[in-house]
């Protein structure tokens, strides 16, 4: 198994984030025995395939203090719970409409003594409510993803999606969708190209 002390190799953490970092696989580890959030396969690559890919979009963008951030379909709490940790000053919500799963996240987020996250048991489009910006981790189509933050951003629309394989569809659907909106696609093997894994990783910036 691939341990904690990958992420400090790419990530400056202060002790307390290591620390942080490194209680997240006996957590998750703990609770996926009782709800499958992670496939049981993958906890032997968990800090590449889950917290390493969830930190990817670290290296191309810092989010500020006080911004609110929601994770769209949050599943396990991937990628929102490794950033609220990289971001102690950033306001994550992690939005996940299947309750098991939502209850998990709040118990790694108590276990960890996370203040800056929120876990909320809810379909996206149906929050009454406004993000600094938006991320997900292999949910649903950009198009859809888009759809869902309709009239939920506070400026323009800010999304940071970690997807696979070829996005040229996706890419001309947003380019519709905020055609005054920059967009950029990132190869994920620029930064870790030793990583098998991230050879297909791409993460789409929106905004």
């Amino acid at each position: 198994m691939v341990d904690a002390s990958i992420v400090s190799s790419f990530f400056e953490l202060t002790p307390s984030q290591q620390g942080q970092i490194q209680q997240l696989y006996e957590l998750y580890a703990f609770h996926n025995a009782r709800v499958n959030v992670i496939s049981r396969k993958d906890m032997d690559n968990f800090y590449v395939h889950h917290v390493l890919h969830g930190l990817a979009l670290g290296h191309y963008h810092k989010f500020h203090a006080g911004e609110e951030i929601i994770d769209i379909g949050t599943g396990g709490g991937f990628p929102g719970i490794p950033l609220a940790i990289l971001f102690p000053e950033t306001q994550f919500v992690l939005c996940d409409s299947i309750g098991k799963k939502i209850q998990v996240v709040q118990a790694i987020s108590d276990a960890l003594g996370l203040k800056n996250t929120e876990a909320i048991q809810s379909r996206t489009e149906t929050l009454n409510r406004k993000f600094d910006a938006a991320t997900a981790r292999a949910v649903a189509p950009a198009r859809s993803l888009f759809t869902w933050m309709k009239g939920q951003f506070k400026g323009k629309p800010r999304m940071y999606l970690l997807k696979g394989g070829d996005l040229d569809s996706e890419a001309q659907d947003l380019m519709q969708l905020a055609p005054q909106s920059p967009l950029r696609i990132q190869n994920l093997s620029e930064i870790y190209p030793e990583m098998e894994f991230f050879e297909t990783k791409k993460l789409m910036m929106l905004g």
